[in-house]
């Protein structure tokens, strides 16, 4: 084994939905468990406190995360809040590291706010700075077939959900794009072998051939 993955899921989510990356994880090497949340019921360091009480009962000396949307954003509060965890690298799918344009949008709304519950103030943009605590990658999406489509100041390129300026983050290690929609990031096999070379070397692969590969 390669080492420990942790996946997070994202808004309105149960981790049921990171099946097909959790079984391409496993086929590179990684031991992978899934983290569940309650996305909108808690506040996100409340989410973090549970991440780290939740990785106690995760072996090994190297754990690495992988986070899709507002995930990302729950691993940054953890790192921030609990700063000494075990070494690992981190890579984000679609996550708005800036705040969502679509988020604050619908927030205007009172029903779409109810349903945001307590991820709109993280969606929003009010999460703690990212000093590079960790090796962190970010990958975007920018085909936009989703939400944002019908949200017409959603600036492009995005993912449907996310705008790909949005994805950006101060001090990463690296970034990619490729063009899927925000939940089409979690079912990409391309998506998942840039995920494997990122845990292995802290880099995104431009030289990768994606026919070589099997997983």
């Amino acid at each position: 084994m390669k080492g420990t993955v942790v996946l997070v899921h994202g808004l309105w989510m149960s981790g049921a939905e990171m099946f097909l990356l959790r079984k391409r994880l496993r086929g590179c090497g990684y031991r992978v468990f899934q983290f569940r949340y309650r996305t909108v019921a808690c506040d996100i360091s409340e989410n973090a406190r549970r991440l780290n009480k939740f990785l106690t009962r995760i072996p090994g000396s190297q754990v690495h995360f992988v986070a899709h949307s507002l995930g990302g954003l729950v691993v940054r509060q953890l790192f921030h809040d609990f700063p000494d965890e075990r070494p690992g690298r981190i890579v984000t799918l679609g996550t708005p590291h800036n705040g969502s344009d679509t988020a604050r949008h619908l927030g205007r709304n009172r029903s779409w706010r109810r349903a945001l519950g307590m991820a709109f103030s993280p969606l929003s943009g009010h999460v703690p700075a990212w000093q590079g605590e960790r090796e962190l990658g970010s990958i975007a999406g920018t085909r936009s077939a989703g939400i944002a489509w019908f949200l017409k100041d959603i600036p492009k390129p995005n993912d449907g959900t996310v705008a790909c300026n949005d994805s950006r983050l101060a001090c990463m290690s690296d970034y990619l794009e490729f063009h899927v929609t925000h939940s089409g990031l979690l079912i990409s096999r391309r998506v998942a072998l840039q995920v494997c070379e990122f845990l292995k070397t802290g880099h995104f692969s431009r030289r990768l051939n994606y026919n070589e590969i099997k997983i």
